[in-house]
């Protein structure tokens, strides 16, 4: 079994045991958070929704992120995951979420923003976390690693714990 595999069914097992569900909010994974958990038999359990927001339009429509955020800070940045997380966990009412907006490549980066730049946040409840990693790698390689990275933060924060230090 490969390892995100095994993070998603740690995950439902974790929250099927709380009796909690999870929602994700997708950029540059295009999905692919969402495809992990529900790998798993039985997720619709803990599984409530998954938004895969890839243009700014839909990051406003579907999770309301206010639209002024793209021109100040940019879509892969703190200020929009936080509202996407955030977004996505009104929208579902999930107990549990999380978001990722990332530069996956092999374009699109720049010197402040290189590729494999990726924002994750996770949030319960009150409590929100975010953080922002360099990933290295092609384009599958960055997206692999954000997936993986987004479900250890959610099995932390599912197990009472913050999400940024695993």
């Amino acid at each position: 079994m490969d390892s995100i595999t095994l993070l998603a069914e740690q995950l439902g097992s974790q929250l099927k045991k709380a009796g909690a569900q999870v929602s994700t909010a997708e950029s540059c994974t295009g999905g692919g958070i969402a495809e992990a958990i529900t790998r798993i038999a039985g997720s619709s359990a803990w599984f409530e929704a998954g938004y895969i927001t890839y243009s700014n339009a839909q990051k406003t429509a579907q999770l309301g992120v206010p639209a002024e955020l793209f021109s100040q800070v940019g879509a892969v940045s703190r200020e929009v995951v936080e509202a996407m997380v955030t977004g996505a966990q009104k929208a579902s009412g999930a107990r549990f979420a999380v978001a990722v907006s990332g530069i996956a490549g092999p374009d699109g980066g720049s010197v402040e923003k290189p590729v494999g730049t990726v924002w994750l946040a996770w949030a319960s409840g009150e409590q929100l976390y975010s953080e922002c990693c360099l990933f290295a790698g092609n384009r599958g390689e960055v997206r692999r690693q954000t997936v993986e990275r987004a479900l250890r933060g959610v099995l932390r924060l599912a197990a009472g714990e913050n999400p940024q230090q695993g």
